[in-house]
């Protein structure tokens, strides 16, 4: 693509993820803001691949996922959660971004009505979990393990 600095794909990866944030954490979200969230995220993600790191390729996977199973699409948010955490074993990623990648296996396959996968990758979560640095990160990462139906 031309005319697209490297700059650039970095300001609009960081805007769009945290306009897909902003969705996330709507209440009374709308079928508009939905797709808006799912078109965003892979934007997102889509900008990360030309300027980021392999940890963005797998923070943008999961966040992609994260809207899928909000929107209550189980078949690409299991897809985009494998792929999280592919790039997180792949490359020895960890700390929260490998829980989080477990977290968004276990909640796409909770979706998916697999309870016996969603409850192992609750497990693996659980596990990674403690390799959590921050406090807070940790504590966070918890809080949203527990939203898993």
């Amino acid at each position: 693509m031309t005319g697209i600095t490297l700059e650039l794909h970095k300001k609009l990866g960081i805007s769009l993820f945290n306009k897909v944030w902003d969705l996330i954490d709507k209440k009374d979200r709308s079928e508009e803001d939905t797709e808006l969230m799912i078109n965003a995220a892979h934007a997102s993600l889509y900008h990360w691949m030309q300027v980021g790191e392999l940890v963005n390729f797998a923070r943008g996977e999961w966040q992609v996922s994260r809207v899928y199973s909000l929107a209550g699409r189980a078949e690409p948010a299991l897809h985009h959660a494998a792929n999280s955490l592919r790039i997180c074993l792949q490359n020895s990623i960890g700390d929260f971004d490998l829980a989080f990648a477990y977290e968004s296996l276990a909640r796409a396959y909770a979706l998916a009505g697999n309870k016996p996968k969603s409850r192992e990758n609750v497990d693996l979560a659980l596990a990674a979990s403690g390799c959590i640095k921050k406090k807070e990160d940790k504590d966070y990462f918890l809080n949203e393990l527990n939203t898993i139906q």
